[in-house]
């Protein structure tokens, strides 16, 4: 049996604003750099062949932190480790969706300004997109061809996969290997910093759970 690990980074300084992020390069905070640590603690007994990210540096960090406290308890990361650096993919298709317009913007402060109804459809509609942004839908498509072709050959070839990236585009992984249906997984909550781990055998998911204390 080997495993895909999915891991949504840890809180930005813009989660910690509740500012729309986006493609916005925005770092961590001490906090999100504690909880990408304490999931390298949570994964530490599970052998790592691949680790993908996104380029953006919130989750790419998430990977290095997580990689280097799962070293420091024990990992074996050999597979993963390059002289003192981390062999960490990382690819635009990993990206969060673009939330256009509303970058940078407060959240609860949009919601004043169009009213909590129309946020909510930008936010959570699969097809609806924010103005001059990305529909979750599209974010699917952007996904689906890199996670396809790239990441999910070597998931069913056996090896042991970490991906770190963002909410939304983990939310497509959801959807491109069948976790959720369209309709269902606007409303999926996926927490920062908390590992997801789905048992594969012969290629197949047989169950998926978080990684906890």
């Amino acid at each position: 049996m080997n495993h895909l690990i999915l891991l949504r980074h840890g809180q930005s300084q813009w989660n910690l604003e509740n500012r729309f992020t986006g493609w916005r390069d925005v770092d961590l905070t001490p906090e999100g750099e504690a909880e990408a640590k304490k999931a390298g603690r949570l994964i530490k007994d599970y052998h790592l062949d691949r680790v993908y990210s996104s380029t953006l540096i919130r989750a790419w960090r998430t990977a290095q932190l997580t990689l280097s406290e799962a070293e420091a308890a024990g990992a074996d990361v050999g597979d993963v480790k390059n002289g003192d650096g981390w062999k960490i993919i990382e690819d635009d298709a990993l990206r969060e969706r673009d939330y256009g317009d509303l970058v940078g913007l407060n959240k609860a402060e949009t919601a004043e300004k169009f009213g909590e109804e129309q946020v909510h459809k930008w936010r959570r509609g699969y097809e609806i997109k924010p103005p001059g942004g990305e529909s979750l839908a599209d974010v699917v498509v952007r996904v689906r061809p890199y996670f396809e072709t790239e990441i999910w050959p070597h998931v069913e070839a056996g090896e042991n996969v970490l991906i770190a990236a963002h909410g939304n585009s983990l939310r497509a992984i959801l959807v491109i290997i069948g976790v959720y249906d369209a309709e269902d997984i606007p409303s999926i909550e996926l927490p920062t910093g908390k590992p997801l781990v789905f048992d594969i055998e012969n290629g197949e998911k047989k169950r998926h759970y978080y990684l906890e204390d």
